[in-house]
């Protein structure tokens, strides 16, 4: 018997719901977060400016020592431009500019002449299209007023949140629904373990649960074994030490469009956990938001069920 997935009666009326505590969240706490990023966002642009010397040097030497700066410099030219654009104009290693701006280090194994002409294209790519009305003091390369580079500042955090308002929106509400989950359970009487506390899925005691597990599995060739991470495992208060936790896997969408685009993920993941430990698995979704009856259709052909965070006492039926 499952839990949800068998009972496509209650489907429309869960989606209702679901959507309309998303949006509840969204008006009242995702402005906030917003907010709190572009806060830090800026303090991170007025520090650019200082190591650029507000723009004034944007050299091989200064993007070598401080090459967390090009997402900065990216969102500081007319038109605001891409990573994929900023490689393309300036026509230099796509490896180069993201290994600079995903891991803020400047690529191993290459000539240090080599690395410094792309990096001076790259300057010079960024000089030429430099948002004179943002920075009015670039073209004579004068020193700003404070209040000049402080707006200017803003602007630019303003850009970089926009380009990652839908990372930001969801990475503050994966954090709530773990929160969520966290009280739950405590009210319940289990015990949470922390990263730091030596957190390992095949060794955790009944009563416990911890975020974050990573859970080897092997790949479908047989060839080599992968960890995946999984957001919640809940080791059941009933269950033996050789017993498998429960998994869950905590998912929000603000829109119905993405969800369909994501779904596979989840299947492939169920896939490799029942070829790596068997049928018994159990691997839940915990779902606040935009999904509708096609993407649940689908998780329930794959064996997956799940628990709606607006009705959270459904983890009772998985023996939690």
């Amino acid at each position: 018997m499952g839990v949800n997935a068998d009972k496509p009666q209650l489907w429309k009326a869960d989606i209702a719901a679901s959507v309309d505590l998303y949006n509840s969240w969204f008006l009242n706490f995702a402005p906030k977060a917003y907010r709190d990023e572009r806060v830090s966002a800026t303090s991170s642009v007025e520090e650019a400016l200082t190591l650029t010397n507000n723009l004034a040097d944007i050299t091989p030497a200064k993007l070598r020592e401080h090459p967390t700066v090009l997402p900065m410099l990216r969102m500081s030219t007319a038109p605001p431009i891409a990573r994929d654009r900023l490689i393309g104009l300036a026509a230099v290693s796509p490896s180069l500019v993201r290994t600079m701006e995903l891991t803020g280090r400047v690529p191993e194994g290459r000539s240090v002449a080599a690395v410094d002409g792309q990096l001076n294209k790259i300057g010079e790519m960024i000089a030429r299209l430099v948002d004179v009305d943002i920075f009015p003091w670039f073209p004579t390369k004068s020193k700003p007023r404070p209040s000049e580079r402080h707006r200017a500042a803003t602007i630019v955090a303003d850009r970089l949140c926009g380009s990652r308002s839908d990372p930001i929106i969801r990475n503050a509400q994966e954090a709530r629904q773990l929160r969520a989950i966290r009280v739950w359970l405590e009210a319940k009487g289990y015990k949470f373990i922390g990263s730091g506390e030596g957190l390992k899925y095949d060794s955790m005691q009944p009563g416990t649960f911890g975020f974050r597990v990573n859970v080897p599995v092997k790949l479908n060739d047989g060839s080599r074994t992968v960890n995946i991470p999984i957001d919640v495992a809940i080791k059941r208060k009933a269950s033996v030490p050789a017993d498998f936790p429960l998994l869950i896997e905590a998912k929000s969408a603000g829109d119905f469009t993405n969800t369909n685009k994501r779904r596979k993920e989840e299947a492939q993941k169920i896939s490799q956990l029942r070829d790596t430990y068997g049928s018994g698995v159990r691997f839940v979704l915990f779902l606040c938001g935009y999904f509708d009856s096609g993407y649940l259709g689908y998780e329930a052909a794959e064996g997956i069920d799940w628990v709606w965070e607006h009705r959270m006492d459904d983890l009772v039926e998985f023996g939690v």
